[in-house]
């Protein structure tokens, strides 16, 4: 039985990914969510990291629009290369 309190909270939290998978060569963020491919295991794994990472997301995202790249969910339809 899992004990009440910040551990349950932290198994509780949504994934930020949406199934995009498409990563940034120059910083390895991925273009849908603002994870690393590392985010991504520690996301599945090391449950008190969730936190940290979600904290992360939103200045990755907004750095990668920043500098021109197609984020969240239009970043599925990105041209390849």
């Amino acid at each position: 039985m899992q004990p009440s309190g910040a551990g349950g909270l932290h198994q509780a939290m949504a994934s930020p990914c949406i199934d995009v998978c498409c990563y940034d060569e120059a910083t390895g963020w991925c273009l849908g969510c603002g994870m690393t491919r590392k985010d991504k295991k520690h996301w599945k794994k090391e449950k008190d990291r969730r936190p940290a990472i979600r904290d992360a997301l939103s200045g990755r995202l907004l750095t990668l629009a920043a500098s021109g790249k197609p984020i969240g969910p239009a970043a599925k339809h990105k041209k390849k290369a």
